[in-house]
């Protein structure tokens, strides 16, 4: 049976580069069982042996009640693991002792990773790994994750098979462990389990009659001290903590660093540093993306459509065949020009730290949208394309803040939206309005966020946000990082693609399209005041949305808009376009993110509010 070494960790300690840097591009990402916690899986090859190595979300005490939490408890409680690694920030020993504490109580087979050495020695803290072994019971190996120092090291432990569990004892209070031994007395379960019963927190294998009475057993304790049981556990291995890393840790004069904080955490420039770099990134992005997307589009037409029409098949294949083409050169277009370079920007400002400021420094603006400073990040995705900021929406730590972003996300133009609107508003009508058509979205958006913060069950807790570590990205890792991600977009993107182009070339065959088209049309004239051809092209739009301005051409006969559709027409085309049913791959994501009904409910809306908004613009520049 292949090993399984699972990395466990707070957040921002290094595991994800440890992981990509052991296992490289063989890489899955699925959710948790039950949960919408991802979860990344690879396989690490070393000499002649292999191993399947897990990287877990971060979290900072397996004593919690977030989805992250309780996902790793399940994890560690019900998983077959072969060695727990646990991945230390050697610049915050003793906060991160806490969680490695809670770990070593699992008596599972223990590796220790002291990453950041280099930090740490920049600030002046000097730690004994070996010190560090001998007080745990374990192998303390120094990393700098970086450079790859010592990541060999981990891949020996894990195939040697000899990693011993913890000794480390936690001197508990004398009635927490009086409870413990009649809990596990009583009922046959772990250390661990009793712990997490006395704590009140839910454990697959903690039944009811366990739950009732811990509960009368912490109500006893809590009589006796005042305190809770999870405030004196708590205090007992904070104290513990303490007590290790001062044991381990010397003082030396730390190196003078510039402290960019100063500049990149405060209002001014802090505010205006971030909005240059984030209209940089779209610039750049569209500008590089545009380019790229037109090489892909004309070699993919030059190379393979053409010469496939030219063989002049049967109507049917060439009719369907045509439409999987279509759906490669759509497919392709965006996830190497527009959803490539975006995460390549992203990876960078995640690596280098950036990006925890941004999102601290957009905390208070986003909290009137009913979110934290984290929305920012599916916000900035979303210019690019909806299904990856809709990925990235699970970063958020509520449902409630998922929901708020989900909605927020379908309603901003990404790029597709923004070919309709510079292709048809820009080109046809000027610059201005196609920027009052940003204009308008952007109010949408946040009178939407408005009255969802105050409309969606749940509460809005406080961010607490640790910054990350400002430093020189590696580009290998940037691009190991933002290929993974962009592969997972493929996975979903490309077969949805696919199975509705060849629906839509067989609706177009047997003429289903055109039976459409006449019947739409009434109510496209009275609603929307376009032609039923233009509502149709909308349609197509939720294949891909800038397929709504390529329908349009088609169907018209023209590239020449105007010749065919007036200036009002026109500018409520895109106009509704970009408000309209996000595209497929986008509902998709949705309901494998935040469930089928939640976006049953936001296409509904979407559908409305294009239809809504469209009908008042008819009504002021029609009449």
């Amino acid at each position: 049976m292949t090993p399984r070494a699972v990395l466990i960790g707070n957040p921002s300690v290094g595991k994800s580069l440890i992981f990509n840097h052991l296992t490289g591009l063989g890489v899955e990402v699925s959710n948790y069982p039950g949960t919408t916690v991802g979860v990344m899986q690879g396989t690490v090859h070393y000499g002649d042996g292999e191993f399947n190595l897990v990287d877990l979300p971060g979290i900072y005490s397996l004593a919690g009640y977030s989805v992250e939490e309780e996902m790793v408890r399940e994890y560690l409680l019900t998983e077959e693991i072969s060695l727990l690694i646990a991945v230390l920030d050697a610049k915050h020993l003793e906060r991160n002792l806490y969680l490695l504490l809670q770990v070593a109580e699992m008596k599972k087979p223990l590796l220790v990773i002291l990453n950041m050495m280099d930090d740490a020695e920049a600030a002046g803290k000097i730690i004994d790994a070996e010190a560090l072994g001998q007080k745990l019971g374990v192998p303390v190996i120094p990393s700098v994750a970086t450079n790859g120092k010592n990541l060999d090291e981990i891949a020996k432990a894990v195939l040697k098979g000899d990693v011993p569990a913890s000794s480390v004892v936690i001197p508990y209070d004398h009635h927490i462990e009086a409870a413990i031994h009649s809990l596990q007395k009583y009922y046959g379960i772990s250390q661990p389990e009793a712990l997490w019963a006395l704590e009140n927190l839910n454990v697959r294998t903690i039944t009811p009659e366990i739950h009732e009475n811990a509960l009368i057993i912490s109500g006893e304790i809590e009589s006796r001290h005042m305190m809770s049981p999870e405030q004196i556990v708590a205090a007992n291995r904070h104290n513990l903590a303490k007590q290790i890393a001062a044991s381990v840790t010397k003082d030396a004069p730390p190196r003078r660093r510039r402290d960019l904080d100063e500049l990149l955490t405060r209002g001014f420039p802090g505010l205006p540093i971030l909005i240059i770099i984030m209209v940089s990134i779209l610039l750049i992005v569209f500008t590089l993306g545009g380019i790229l997307e037109e090489i892909i589009v004309t070699l993919m037409t030059t190379y393979i459509a053409d010469p496939f029409h030219a063989l002049n098949l049967d109507p049917l294949v060439d009719t369907v065949g045509g439409a999987v083409i279509l759906a490669l050169m759509s497919g392709l277009g965006i996830a190497f020009p527009y959803v490539f370079l975006f995460y390549l920007f992203i990876s960078v400002l995640e690596d280098t730290g950036y990006l925890t400021r941004a999102a601290f420094l957009a905390d208070r603006s986003m909290h009137k949208l009913g979110l934290h400073g984290q929305g920012l990040i599916p916000m900035v995705l979303s210019f690019g394309c909806s299904v990856p900021a809709i990925m990235s929406t699970r970063l958020l730590p509520t449902k409630r803040e998922q929901f708020i972003a989900s909605v927020l996300v379908t309603m901003l133009p990404c790029s597709a939206r923004t070919v309709v609107i510079s292709g048809i508003v820009a080109s046809f009508i000027g610059f201005g309005a196609a920027f009052s058509i940003y204009v308008i979205v952007f109010i949408l958006v946040f009178v939407v966020g408005c009255i969802l913060s105050r409309v969606t069950p749940g509460e809005q807790f406080g961010m607490i946000l640790e910054m990350a570590q400002l430093r020189k990205p590696v580009a290998s890792h940037v691009l190991r990082k933002s290929w993974t991600r962009v592969r997972e977009f493929i996975y979903i993107a490309m077969p949805l693609l696919l199975v509705s182009s060849i629906f839509l070339g067989l609706f177009e065959y047997y003429g289903l399209v055109q039976m459409f088209e006449e019947f739409i049309n009434p109510f496209s004239t009275a609603v929307l005041g376009l032609p039923g051809f233009a509502f149709t092209a909308l349609m197509f739009g939720i294949l891909r949305k800038e397929m709504a301005f390529e329908t349009l051409a088609v169907m018209g006969g023209t590239t020449d808009l105007t010749s065919i559709l007036s200036t009002s027409q026109l500018y409520i085309f895109a106009l509704v376009c970009a408000l309209f049913i996000p595209c497929i791959s986008t509902i998709a994501v949705l309901m494998r993110e935040i469930g089928g009904r939640r976006a049953l409910m936001i296409t509904v809306f979407t559908l409305c509010l294009g239809l809504g908004v469209g009908a008042l613009a008819k009504l002021i520049l029609i009449g």
